[in-house]
């Protein structure tokens, strides 16, 4: 019996799988031929869910495959230039200043030795020259402005390439061709880039003849006379992404090694060589140390570190990547909820024929499914064409400096991206169409009926004991109540997509107010001051702090200053930036966390140097400055670090160095040239409030002039020097604000297309209208006030709602790069936005408004 029981068993269950795959199969052959029985006139449906997956989803797709490839450019960039790994600089003085022991400043034998140690695989040079461009009575010009680079043996054209950018590359080989950086070729007047090239004069002096007092003047003739023709303009891979201390404003210049090769034992001031090493950067401290035993007694090489640009660019580039991958997220959540609206109203469209097949005998599968497959069809076709859009515009991709020189400009495919995007939406999107589509299948919408009896809405009665005109009534009803039945309205969709449509714009427009606000208040990046006073141009020697404190206290337009010395310090074994100051200074940079540093033994430092020394507030780190013992300072907070110190030198940026005692660096690196009168590097200098800044400044540098004694070297003002991040911001041209554009107008029309769809939900209840009287105007008004009430309270949820949320992704925006969190919120803009969206309110209101009241009652209510 046990055995008979257990096959009736099976078979039961073999003959309900039987049943339930033929059900199955025959949904499916119903659903198809639903499907191409009304495609034509669910066509309409359908495009607008591909169009706006496609351009809003694509929008997403766009903007996040961007941040990826800007982060990326400056890598790509620097690989096809074929890098080098470390670089040092030898010459006719050392560090320091002082005479390391050559007679030129070109050393052919340690060029050699250096080529052959262990672990370099390839070694070419470029030398100074002491060339300039000749004036009209024949003296030099720019002296010691332009950095002057000749190329030896290639350097520039075949190892580290420069990138031309106009014209073409000077033929090695060649004595009169030269290149020149866009910066020189503006010094030198030049305008538009002719085809032909621009011919400069020169004069090229012997290190004898630069010492010799009449240097300068037409009276000495220079070593060698000739004509340059300018070929090309060029850009160096280490000036593609510079901050304003670095930056050289007059620019450089690049000869050829036919014009190198004799002038190398007269003209040449120093001597920088480049070395590809056999494993890369893992090879540079040994092969370090060996440059160091080779060297002259008493000779100081200067290395500079290819990986060590590299990061810098990168951490620089990272806000524009950043701000990026917020808007794509942005978009991207947009795509998901305008879809998921469409999604909605369209299944709701089909309510009545699937009550209708339901009433036919389909059951819950096949009505379920009526529209389910035209829905998820048009999800696919939609997420591939946002594939096909992110593609399109990728190449608006990289932004910032390094588009310029990016090697791979053009279509790009982000396979990552387009791979997770396209999956991401599809099945998003597919899933809530299988969730709405079961949530309004009839039997279900039934039993909601059965349980909920439509019922007005408590506004809707509080609105008509106001004694309001009928048609604004009657509006105000159709945009708060759903009615009942199949053809109840979605006035929640509509709330929700006007409410979604400005969360969107609002958060957006916030976002980008708050990062022009960044770029046009310094004192949010770092500058929390307004003139430095600097030695030497950028704090490379001292300052007369007696006098020129004085001079600053006698000056109405001052309210304070504070002076500072800038250096490099081990930071728990790593090298950092260091600017020293005094506790309790009256000026530094802005405390984003803690508080500034009240004694000796505390520090502040940048967020990214807390970050990668794996600290918090409260703990220790141990200071060396290599000549006497290490310090231990407890850290005490965080800070905007600012953009200063001594250009071509590793310096404080944002998120990245050290605030504490001066008397922490060695008094050698203070004083560097051991001037008699010692004083600060800098003095930061902050105006009273309502001080006129251009009579300030001619007060400053009257200030300056008279601080400038020959022993200490000339004392310059400064105005804001700006770090790389935001100088990159400047070259971001009109990308964003397209893209920006792109999603205003997705999220707009699906604004429009949710307030068409819910009038025309209404259509039963304005023919009811007319044939109570309603005239074509009073019908109008009527769809015109159920736009507006949508809009209205779309708004005051949507407003807020969006500032919100740009405030949020600005401060999360702000702590990551390390900058002063200020959201800015763009009053006029918002209130621009918001008035917009009533008036497409009311131009959305005009189409349906016309229809309503041009429509014949007998036709939609002959069913009734």
């Amino acid at each position: 019996m046990a055995g008979a029981d257990s096959c009736r068993g099976t078979d039961r269950a073999g003959r309900r799988a039987e049943i339930g795959g033929v059900v199955s199969g025959h949904a499916i052959r119903v659903a198809w031929y639903r499907f191409r029985a009304t495609f034509a006139r669910r066509r309409g449906g359908y495009l607008s869910l591909v169009l706006l997956i496609g351009l809003v989803g694509g929008l997403a797709m766009a903007a996040v495959a961007a941040a990826r490839r800007t982060q990326s450019s400056f890598p790509t960039y620097l690989a096809s230039t074929n890098p080098s790994d470390l670089n040092f600089l030898s010459g006719l003085y050392d560090a320091s200043g002082s005479a390391s022991g050559y007679d030129s400043g070109y050393d052919p034998g340690l060029i050699r030795t250096v080529s052959h140690l262990p672990h370099v695989k390839r070694a070419e040079s470029y030398v100074g020259l002491n060339l300039a461009p000749l004036g009209k009575n024949g003296a030099p010009t720019s002296i010691g402005t332009a950095l002057v680079e000749s190329s030896v043996d290639g350097e520039f054209f075949h190892q580290d390439r420069v990138t031309v950018t106009q014209g073409r590359l000077a033929d090695p080989h060649r004595v009169n061709e030269a290149d020149f950086s866009a910066e020189f070729f503006r010094n030198i007047g030049g305008h538009a880039f002719p085809a032909h090239g621009v011919a400069v004069p020169v004069g090229v002096y012997t290190n004898a003849q630069v010492s010799d007092p009449g240097y300068g003047t037409p009276s000495l003739q220079p070593h060698r006379r000739l004509t340059l023709r300018l070929v090309g303009v060029v850009k160096f891979d280490d000036t593609v992404v510079q901050d304003d201390v670095d930056a050289n404003p007059f620019g450089r210049a690049l000869f050829t090694p036919a014009l190198t090769g004799p002038l190398l034992g007269c003209c040449v001031t120093d001597t920088a060589t480049y070395l590809q090493l056999d494993h890369g950067s893992r090879d540079v401290a040994a092969v370090e140390a060996e440059i160091e035993r080779v060297l002259p007694k008493g000779a100081t090489p200067l290395f500079q570190l290819t990986s060590t640009i590299e990061a810098k660019t990168q951490q620089a580039i990272k806000p524009e990547s950043i701000a990026l991958g917020v808007f794509g997220g942005i978009a991207a959540l947009a795509a998901l909820l305008i879809a998921g609206q469409v999604i909605g109203r369209q299944i709701r469209r089909g309510s009545v024929e699937q009550s209708t097949l339901r009433a036919l005998g389909a059951g819950p599968v096949a009505t379920s499914g009526d529209v389910l497959l035209g829905m998820v069809g048009a999800v696919v076709v939609g997420s591939l064409l946002a594939g096909a859009v992110a593609v399109a515009l990728s190449p608006l991709a990289p932004l910032g400096p390094v588009r310029t020189v990016y090697p791979f400009r053009g279509v790009a495919f982000d396979w990552t991206v387009l791979g997770i995007g396209v999956v991401v939406l599809v099945v998003a999107l597919s899933a809530l169409a299988v969730a709405l589509g079961y949530r309004a299948a009839p039997h279900r919408v039934a039993r909601r009926e059965r349980r909920n009896d439509e019922q007005p809405s408590n506004a809707g009665r509080v609105v008509a004991a106001w004694g309001l005109p009928a048609s604004m009534v009657a509006g105000l009803r159709f945009a708060l109540e759903a009615g009942g039945g199949p053809r109840a309205t979605p006035v929640r969709s509509a709330i929700l997509g006007t409410g979604l449509a400005l969360t969107v714009l609002i958060s957006t427009v916030t976002f980008g107010a708050s990062l022009d606000s960044l770029v046009s208040q310094p004192a949010l990046y770092g500058w929390n001051w307004n003139y430095e006073l600097t030695a030497l141009g950028f704090g490379y020697g001292d300052m007369p702090q007696q006098p020129i404190t004085q001079l600053l206290a006698r000056d109405r337009a001052v309210a304070a200053w504070s002076g500072y010395y800038f250096g490099e310090l081990q930071v728990d074994g790593r090298t950092e930036p260091i600017i020293g100051g005094s506790p309790h200074a009256p000026v530094g940079p802005p405390i984003l966390s803690g508080h500034g540093f009240d004694a000796p033994n505390e520090v502040v430092l940048g967020g990214a140097t807390l970050t990668a020394l794996h600290k918090r507030l409260g703990d220790t780190v141990e200071v060396s400055n290599g000549v006497t013992t290490p310090t231990r300072l407890t850290i005490v907070g965080t800070a905007t670090m600012p953009t200063v110190g001594q250009a071509g030198s590793v310096h404080p940026t944002m998120g990245t160095g050290a605030l504490l005692s001066y008397g922490l660096i060695p008094a050698s690196v203070r004083n560097p040239f051991h001037t008699p009168i010692a004083g600060p590097q800098a003095i930061f200098v902050r105006l009273r409030p309502g001080a006129d800044p251009a009579g300030a400044l001619h007060t400053l540098q009257r200030i300056a002039a008279a601080s400038s004694v020959s022993a200490d070297g000339t004392v310059s003002v400064l105005g804001v020097q700006r770090p790389a991040e935001i100088v990159n911001y400047r070259s971001m041209g009109t990308t964003p604000a397209f893209l920006g554009l792109g999603l205003a107008a997705g999220a707009v029309i699906a604004l429009g297309l949710t307030l068409i769809a819910s009038v025309r939900r209404r259509r039963r209840d304005l023919a009811l209208l007319k044939t109570f009287g309603f005239t074509q105007r009073q019908l109008g008004a009527v769809v015109a006030w159920q736009s507006m009430t949508a809009v209205t309270i779309g708004t005051v949820v949507g407003v807020p709602l969006g500032i919100v949320v740009g405030r949020f992704l600005w401060d999360v925006f702000a702590r990551e790069i390390h900058v002063v969190p200020v959201p800015t919120i763009p009053i006029l803009s918002i209130a621009l936005v918001t008035l917009g969206g009533l008036v497409l309110a009311n131009v959305v209101a005009a189409v349906p408004g016309t229809i309503a009241a041009r429509t014949r009652p007998a036709l939609l209510l002959r069913a009734e």
